[in-house]
């Protein structure tokens, strides 16, 4: 068999898997260091003794004990063409546990006898006593690639092959994508999840042509958020927090205004909108909208989008912002041709 090219190689396990979840198989999730040692698959839950659950994937461990929960939490979507990283490369092996991973490939014969030899000579493996830098155990770790799972463009531009790494040394600066402060931010804000965005209406019901209607959140539920990734073995981690700003609605049809006019209502002592009071019926909300025609034997598809900033903080005083997030959902509203309503 032809020996295999570097990348190649290394993508194998990755195209199996997606190949594997289009075929309607089991997925699995990519080993992490300490996982195991066949560097394919773990996805791995801890408790500690305070009920913290921490969740290590691909290497990284997020704490999510401070998402946002509910049935309605969902996933942000950048405002920018930004995206989390599809891929890195953080600590997989000690050098025992990559022998006792690499070994067996080239005894196969599968990558051929080409590959297999100049392997064999890159880890210096015939040595027994430095080979796979064992002489360097607890002082540093082989570095590899992991997939973001739900295989995003450029799942699989990670294909530089393992690369050992010091204690208390950055990775290399031109491997783009090893684990940083900052590329833990990126992959920490993927882990965020907020609470759904269906607004409260004030007529509840059913509202009316040419009355106004307030909208609002509640203040309780729209609190910061956060998720912190960390990898233990080096002592690196970021925490992402995303924080409410602003709601924006869309009634649904042309025939509508909204107020303000811009459609986006500002957060404001911890509250989207106002809550509709008696006695305010004809009064403009700060927060809402006004249907100009009745919605028929239908509904129009009220849509609520809150914007959330994100901050990033991180190991060694790193920090930054990262692209504002939106999430949303749209709710059926029915609005009657009545002329006159006391309430």
């Amino acid at each position: 068999m032809p020996a295999m090219s570097r990348g190649n190689y290394l993508l194998v396990p990755a195209v199996l898997a997606a190949l594997i979840l289009g075929a309607g198989g089991p997925a699995h999730a990519e080993k992490g260091f300490g996982g195991g040692t066949d560097g394919q698959t773990e996805q791995r839950a801890d408790t500690s003794d305070d009920g913290t659950v921490s969740v290590t994937v691909g290497g990284v461990v997020f704490d999510r004990s401070k998402n946002g929960g509910g049935d309605s939490v969902g996933a942000l979507t950048s405002s920018t063409s930004w995206s989390p990283p599809p891929c890195w490369y953080a600590p997989k092996y000690t050098p025992e546990q990559l022998q006792k991973y690499l070994e067996p490939i080239w005894e196969a014969g599968s990558t051929g006898y080409e590959w297999d030899a100049d392997q064999r000579e890159k880890y210096n493996a015939d040595d027994e006593k430095k080979g796979f830098n064992k002489d360097k155990s607890g002082k540093g770790y082989w570095w590899g690639s992991y997939v973001d799972k739900s295989y995003p463009p450029g799942w699989d531009s990670c294909d530089e092959d393992y690369f050992w790494v010091d204690l208390g040394d950055p990775p290399p600066a031109d491997i783009e994508n090893a684990v940083t402060p900052e590329v833990l931010a990126g992959l920490a804000y993927a882990e965020i999840r907020v609470p759904g965005t269906e607004v409260t209406l004030a007529p509840a019901e059913a509202t009316k042509v040419n009355l106004p209607t307030w909208a609002w959140l509640d203040g309780a539920e729209f609190k910061p958020v956060s998720v912190t990734a960390s990898v233990p073995e080096i002592g690196v981690e970021a925490t992402a927090t995303a924080e409410p700003v602003s709601l924006r609605i869309e009634p649904g049809t042309p025939d509508a205004e909204v107020y303000p006019a811009s459609g986006v209502c500002e957060i404001k002592d911890g509250r989207i909108g106002e809550p509709y009071a008696k006695g305010k019926a004809n009064d403009t909300p700060p927060c809402g909208v006004k249907y100009l025609r009745s919605s028929g034997d239908g509904t129009f598809p009220l849509r609520a989008t809150v914007t959330w900033e994100i901050h990033w903080t991180g190991s060694g005083g790193a920090g930054g912002d990262l692209p504002d997030g939106t999430f949303g959902a749209t709710q059926d509203v029915v609005v009657q041709e009545i002329q006159a309503v006391n309430r």
